[in-house]
């Protein structure tokens, strides 16, 4: 096991405070290319204002549904999406927008499905808790509990028996960890020896119940030991520093063949979903969490700064680049058409099904 990020003084469990960490816990990066500092700035920028833009739109109700955002977690989402290679594939919760952007899906596609239209990437029938895309072999966003544990520890072991050399990555929050899907994934990809690497992304807070008050073990990279998988945790407001972790246990797990877990630790900044108040925090807590030394984009930024390569100009440049993308997203989104009703059951099924239900609502149960 190894604690590369460990925050510092877990608070009791019934003061339910946050847990602070190192601002940096990265190698550095002098020698990283700037080109390569800047894109990852920009991702995480772009992430952030997608979301914001995703947020807007939904208290307007041009969103329906459930809709839980990445706000806060951008450097974990950059740092895991560039760990990954092209050919591995991603299964996600349901907080999924940055991780299908940053797997490579077009954002105007991300957010024509938010709004239910027929050019989304899930033909606007799965909305924001289901993205999907083969080609970029993101297969899923899952808005069950635990839900993609299983599915993704079966595709590591389709690759497994097939002889490939893919890696799976397995996203979920820190309360996935309590379910029963958490055990028997975790077991079976162990005793399997699959390619799998399963990330924990730790905001604290389960919903609404702290870490603390739902685990005997609230230090989530330990909780494969029962099934000894190596763990590992991370900053996760250090992009640089969860790239290169989950890098390692990813190029481990293709040459291994052998399961491993990463718990990336960092702050979610607003509720659980787009309406949740977050009543269950306190005052100290919500200023916490969206303090600037918590934030992502501010540490990067103030370290690209610090190194003379993320000037006030190019800051406004990309801040600029990335407001404009965003609303082309969005006037996309808004410009495609909405599904025909006649399509509510194309999709039900992936093949047909003798005696399917085609009722709409309003039909009579029985024919005339």
């Amino acid at each position: 096991m190894a604690d590369t990020a460990k925050p510092k003084g877990r608070t009791a469990r019934s003061s339910g405070t946050r847990r602070r960490g190192r601002k940096d816990t990265s190698p550095g990066i002098a020698n990283e290319k700037p080109e390569t500092l800047l894109d990852y700035y920009r991702q995480m920028m772009f992430v952030r204002r997608f979301e914001e833009r995703t947020a807007q739109a939904y208290t307007q109700a041009r969103i329906g549904g459930y809709c839980h955002l990445n706000l806060g977690e951008e450097a974990t989402v950059v740092g895991l999406m560039t760990a990954l290679q092209e050919r591995d594939y991603l299964f996600t919760n349901y907080r999924d927008h940055g991780y299908a952007i940053g797997k490579g899906m077009d954002p105007k596609r991300v957010m024509a499905e938010l709004y239910g239209r027929v050019d989304g990437v899930s033909k606007g029938w799965g909305g924001s808790m289901h993205m999907y895309d083969t080609a970029t072999r993101m297969l899923g966003g899952y808005g069950i509990v635990g839900g993609q544990l299983p599915l993704a520890t079966g595709a590591a072991l389709a690759i497994s028996y097939r002889g490939g050399d893919e890696v799976v990555m397995c996203q979920m929050g820190d309360g996935t960890t309590n379910i029963g899907a958490w055990h028997e994934s975790l077991n079976i990809a162990k005793l399997w020896n699959l390619p799998i690497v399963f990330v924990v992304v730790n905001n604290f807070t389960g919903m609404g119940t702290t870490v603390e008050m739902s685990s005997a073990e609230p230090d989530l990279y330990k909780r494969g030991a029962a099934f000894r998988i190596e763990g590992e945790r991370v900053d996760g407001r250090d992009v640089l520093a969860v790239r290169d972790t989950a890098s390692r246990l990813i190029e481990r797990a293709r040459e291994e063949q052998t399961p491993f877990l990463l718990e990336a630790w960092s702050y979610r900044m607003k509720g659980h979903s787009v309406v949740d108040p977050a009543k269950y925090r306190t005052d100290e807590q919500k200023t916490e969490a969206r303090s600037e030394e918590n934030d992502p984009i501010v540490l990067f930024g103030a370290k690209l700064s610090e190194e003379g390569i993320l000037t006030d100009e190019l800051r406004d440049e990309i801040a600029a680049s990335v407001k404009a993308e965003v609303a082309e997203a969005a006037e996309f989104a808004e410009n495609s058409p909405q599904p025909e009703v006649s399509t509510l059951f194309d999709y039900t099924y992936a093949t047909p099904v003798p005696n399917e239900s085609t009722r709409m609502p309003a039909d009579p149960v029985f024919a005339e």
